[in-house]
């Protein structure tokens, strides 16, 4: 795969605009990349090489210190992870791998990639990334391989616009944006309005409630389309084009419905996968048949009684109507025979006859824990703390996954290390197959869980900046997020209970291009207009 000299890429990162650092010396976070760079030989080169990757992360990432100093290696060591995987296409752009060993990007996780790499103060890479996908195909179609699995890039690159506000770069995206959504609708939407997805195809095979060949109504594809609609209904605003946000409005309010009213269960008291009922060969049949149909009265006609992590992925999206009840499904997230186990939050309900069952080392979704999901749900508990009413959990609870999340990251001689998937009682990351196959696996976020969620700042479109730290209260004296280049500006969020640790004053304090623009005394909300 072709690279960068060291020469050129110091140049390169150069382009981007240079970081100012308010509070923190990037000297003193120069160690933790010096000791991911001897943990092991550097099989894999790509874009960026070990010997130029402190380099570059000192001109490309926001930087973060805690008194908690594994969990600040942790963030360093996705950072660097991260940079592994920045390749060249062979068309000329950037793009991003998930497994190392291939120098092909899947789609599986562009979600992900697109809501860690908006954090980049270069921009180019994630562009060139959205441009392979979208228009990777024939004569500017959308790449082959990109419905290979279920997606949210839309609401991604939303995201990332309330962070970076290139507006000429969104809205370029648009159409192609309206047509992948088209696509979707062609190839799993149900008559019923709901889509249908195979659980490989959600990249999260062998689960409980469905199979590689089940075509079952689930959580995910759902979700990813509501949050795909209403970020092109917004994309569309900011381009001038109002029926067209009115249509994917109306979309996403139909979506909505339906997903609350079909794929919840009012006694389980949670958002679970409708089923394909008695029907295991219809797959099968319609191979066969292409004019087969099931009678409407059988289609999906029963819930799964398996609660499975997917179903919190609503809330990623903001997609329960708050106060209404949905809110009780976050009561398992904390019951031990619900999601909540030593090593992270599992794929299924431990309570569950079939938990764990399917096997070991063939991607199952069934109970092991995967950063994947862990990131989908720590994103979506944060919007629920924030904006739902009577959370059957706490900021206590969230951080304490994170925690657990950033311990997770470690080899059993203890060096830093992120697989596809893991034991939740004992942490061992599960191989699959070619144990080289999960190493530095890219498939999940943690630095926008830091940024966005411990930290607090909440993107928004509008001139307003708004800090929401989930840190509790009583728990660190103090941390630092420096150099987060957000609207066109540089920001510092300092939290200092005694002043005394980065002599910025006592409490929570956010600085704009080093000047202070808003303190509180105590971990709140807080927020102020960008000066």
């Amino acid at each position: 795969m072709p690279r960068f000299p060291l020469a050129a890429l110091v140049v390169f990162a150069a382009a981007a605009r240079a970081a100012d650092f308010a509070v923190l010396d990037p000297a003193a976070f120069a160690p933790h990349v010096g000791r991911f760079n001897t943990m092991e030989p550097e099989t894999v080169v790509n874009v960026v090489p070990n010997s130029a990757a402190w380099d570059w992360l000192r001109a490309q990432v926001p930087l973060f210190t805690c008194p908690d100093r594994d969990f600040e290696e942790t963030y360093f060591f996705r950072w660097w992870s991260l940079r592994k995987h920045l390749i060249k296409t062979p068309a000329g752009g950037h793009a991003f791998t998930e497994f190392l060993q291939r120098s092909d990007p899947i789609s599986s996780a562009v979600g992900h990639h697109v809501m860690e790499t908006r954090w980049l103060r270069d921009s180019r890479f994630t562009d060139d990334y959205a441009r392979h996908w979208l228009r990777g195909g024939p004569d500017g179609a959308l790449h082959p391989a990109f419905h290979n699995f279920s997606e949210w890039l839309a609401h991604a690159l939303y995201s990332r616009w309330l962070v970076n506000r290139d507006t000429a770069f969104l809205t370029g995206r648009l159409d192609d944006l309206v047509r992948n959504y088209a696509q979707w609708d062609t190839e799993r939407l149900t008559s019923g309005g709901l889509y249908w997805q195979y659980d490989v195809r959600d990249a999260m095979e062998e689960s409980i409630s469905g199979a590689r060949t089940k075509q079952n109504l689930r959580p995910p594809l759902n979700s990813y389309q509501f949050g795909n609609a209403i970020a092109i209904a917004a994309i569309a605003r900011l381009a001038g084009r109002g029926e067209l946000a009115r249509e994917f409005e109306a979309r996403a309010a139909t979506l909505r419905r339906l997903v609350e009213d079909r794929l919840w269960d009012d006694r389980a008291r949670f958002f679970k996968v409708r089923l394909e009922d008695g029907l295991p060969d219809a797959p099968r049949a319609r191979r066969r048949d292409p004019a087969f149909t099931v009678p409407p009265e059988k289609l999906h006609a029963t819930l799964s009684d398996a609660r499975e992590q997917i179903g919190f992925i609503p809330w990623y999206f903001s997609l329960p109507t708050p106060g209404r009840g949905y809110e009780a499904a976050w009561a398992q997230f904390t019951d031990e025979a619900g999601f909540r186990a030593p090593f992270g939050l599992t794929t299924a309900e431990r309570r569950h006859p079939q938990f764990r069952t399917h096997g070991t080392g063939t991607c199952e979704w069934d109970g092991a824990v995967w950063p994947y999901a862990t990131s989908q749900t720590l994103t979506a508990l944060a919007n629920a703390l924030r904006d739902y009413p009577a959370v059957p959990v706490t900021s206590r609870d969230w951080f304490d996954a994170l925690v657990t999340f950033a311990r997770s990251h470690r080899a059993p001689d203890g060096k830093p290390y992120l697989g596809e998937y893991l034991d939740e009682k004992t942490g061992a990351w599960i191989k699959v197959r070619n144990p080289e196959r999960s190493r530095y696996y890219h498939h999940s976020t943690f630095a926008d869980l830091v940024i966005t969620g411990l930290a607090g700042l909440r993107p928004r479109a509008d001139d307003t900046i708004e800090l929401a730290p989930l840190l509790p209260a009583g728990t660190w004296d103090w941390f630092c997020l420096d150099g987060v280049r957000y609207h066109g500006r540089t920001l510092t969020i300092v939290w200092d209970r005694t002043g005394e640790k980065f002599n910025r004053g006592t409490g929570l304090t956010l600085l704009v291009d080093d000047r202070p623009v808003a303190r509180a005394e105590s971990l709140t909300r807080l927020t102020a207009r960008i000066p």
